[in-house]
């Protein structure tokens, strides 16, 4: 967990990814709330990146049932959805998402294990490029409101953290629904993910 100091307090250990130097409170928080949601531990449990950790490229492919999305299709639609706000935070008009369909990007062929892997570094990439961008606005940049007058850019950060714990609500419920036969992480004993 952490260590303590002498009046037995626990005091969480620093977080291992390199610090980007902000001078803003709110900016601070913002990165805070981001990365709590994507993969720090929090209170609130699984991370999005917490609930792909060990899922086979097969398990990704599981689907619910027909015309519903399964954790691969999730894990480009989050992916696409850091592009879009750091690109409205950086001021480029949003051009094109690397993977077509834009919000709902086909899952690559051949869908194996190198691909899954790929396509999960791809998300750790957007997350990593959004992170940098929110790291170097000032005070005044996070009331901005975005090309779409609707919301501000701290709405914006704010709110694509709260879509990675939208998906990874569904991801861990899709992994419960897993018949026991699709993997180790499915059916009676679902996969627990680790933080």
């Amino acid at each position: 967990m952490g260590d303590h100091n002498r009046e037995g307090i626990w005091l969480r250990r620093a977080d291992p990814r390199p610090q980007l130097s902000t001078q803003n409170p709110l900016v601070a928080l913002l990165l805070r709330v981001m990365d709590q949601a994507y993969d720090q531990k929090s209170w609130h449990g699984t991370t999005l990146r917490g609930s792909l950790r060990g899922l086979t490229a097969e398990e990704a492919l599981w689907r619910p049932g027909p015309n519903r999305h399964n954790i691969w299709e999730l894990t480009l639609h989050a992916a696409y959805w850091k592009y879009i706000v750091r690109r409205r935070l950086a001021g480029d008009s949003v051009g094109s998402f690397e993977r077509k369909p834009s919000n709902w990007p086909d899952i690559p062929q051949p869908a194996d294990s190198s691909a899954w892997k790929r396509d999960v570094s791809f998300l750790e990439s957007e997350h990593r490029k959004l992170r940098e961008i929110v790291a170097e606005l000032g005070a005044a940049a996070l009331t901005v409101r975005s090309p779409r007058g609707v919301w501000t850019a701290a709405e914006e950060i704010h709110g694509v953290a709260a879509h990675d714990l939208y998906h990874t609500g569904q991801i861990q419920l899709i992994k419960r629904l897993m018949p026991a036969d699709e993997g180790s992480g499915a059916g009676k004993s679902p996969r627990r993910s680790r933080q």
